[in-house]
């Protein structure tokens, strides 16, 4: 009965055990990771204006995450592919993530809290590139049960966004601080749960060649491309979507729950995204995502006054993120050989930190001059341009 009760919880159970698959460990630590996100998408840019900054100054302040994640990750990825020593470079970039972030109680100078954020940030985003690898490397031939444990980052995510939206309609977000130190201790402790895992060495299963070489096949740089194109997008959206919600009159609590809302909507994509790929090539799911995106953008910036269209517009969030997500995280896997794994997932982790930073810093400059409508209007163009980007991909082999 007890066997059954854990199957009725992760339908993969058989499969778990006959594998070892540490299931519950992996998406646990993706639960803590993508809490702490949770905890930023939404309401750091409310935080940087409960301080009294300006949109140019917040939107400067938040596109220093993303900038250090152009940089951090193909060092870390770099140090990891040469070393081995995945986990261990996961570990510590969880301490020092929360080592540095903690600094944020000294002071609330825009100097200070600039270097606060990029100092927490060159640790953190060394984490995520070389789990991914590590998390590919327990599921071996099973990649496709990737998405299965990595909706448990979306449910992080949800619990976040809801949590604390109802936590700052009864406090005042002086706690959001202290909020992120507790979420940051997760990821710490959650690490420790993980055991380590190397990639199996296959140095003919892609190609041959080093990571530039592999880099310089047809089809790859019009995908890194598009990644980048695709975040520049989504840079009003992570920036001042909850202060264009707030304006509107929505309550922080509601906003919360949009938010999670779609992240829903991405957890259930990641629930049939094996299938989705099985019957969809990675090019078209991309493709896809990137025209829904541009759909999406406009209806935030034209009609989120509209709770219906509100609605529907974050339920299309699992495209913007699910199935654009899950997809390039299967282009990059079935596009490196096992050696430049780290690099791949690095890569792509970096050039979405340069996509989202140049979309916050653009977003934080066009808010007050331009409008909403017209920041959005920009960013559904920039989607548009990644998608005619994306017919340029070709399919890399399973």
């Amino acid at each position: 009965m007890r066997s059954l009760g854990i199957a009725m919880l992760n339908p993969g159970y058989g499969k778990t055990m006959i594998s070892a698959l540490p299931y519950w460990r992996l998406s646990g630590f993706y639960f803590f990771y993508f809490s702490l996100l949770g905890a930023t998408a939404p309401f750091l840019a409310l935080y940087f204006d409960h301080l009294g900054f300006s949109a140019a100054r917040i939107g400067e302040l938040v596109a220093i995450p993303m900038l250090m994640r152009c940089i951090a990750p193909n060092i870390w990825g770099w140090l990891g592919d040469h070393s081995g020593q995945r986990l261990a470079i996961v570990r510590f970039g969880a301490i020092c993530t929360l080592l540095c972030f903690a600094g944020i109680f000294i002071s609330q100078s825009y100097a200070w809290l600039a270097l606060i954020m990029g100092l927490h940030a060159f640790f953190w985003h060394a984490v995520l590139p070389q789990f991914e690898v590590i998390t590919f490397a327990h599921l071996q031939e099973q990649a496709a049960r990737y998405s299965k444990i990595r909706l448990w980052g979306s449910i992080g995510f949800i619990v976040a966004v809801v949590g604390l939206g109802k936590l700052f309609e009864l406090l005042s977000l002086d706690a959001y601080p202290w909020a992120l130190i507790l979420i940051m201790g997760g990821i710490v402790l959650s690490s420790w749960w993980v055991p380590n895992a190397q990639p199996r060495m296959r140095p003919n299963a892609v190609g041959e060649g080093g990571f530039i070489q592999q880099l310089r096949r047809p089809g790859i740089l019009a995908f890194y491309l598009s990644v980048g194109l695709m975040q520049l997008s989504n840079g009003p959206y992570y920036t001042f979507l909850s202060l264009h919600l707030e304006a509107l009159g929505y309550s922080r609590g509601l906003i919360g729950q949009l938010w999670a809302l779609g992240v829903l909507a991405e957890i259930v994509l990641f629930m049939v995204m094996a299938q989705l790929l099985a019957r969809f090539s990675l090019r078209s799911v991309l493709l896809a995502s990137f025209l829904i995106t541009a759909v999406r953008w406009l209806l935030l910036g034209n009609l989120a006054d509209h709770l219906p269209v509100l609605l529907f517009a974050q339920l299309l969030h699992a495209a913007t993120f699910g199935s654009f997500h899950a997809a390039a995280i299967h282009f990059v896997q079935r596009s490196f050989a096992d050696r430049q794994q780290g690099q791949g997932q690095a890569l792509y982790a970096a050039l979405t930190g340069v996509g989202g930073a140049l979309g916050a810093l653009y977003s934080g400059y066009s808010w007050n001059s331009l409008g909403p409508a017209w920041t959005f209007a920009i960013a559904s163009l920039i989607a548009l341009v990644a998608a005619i980007t994306a017919t340029r991909m070709h399919e890399p082999r399973p």
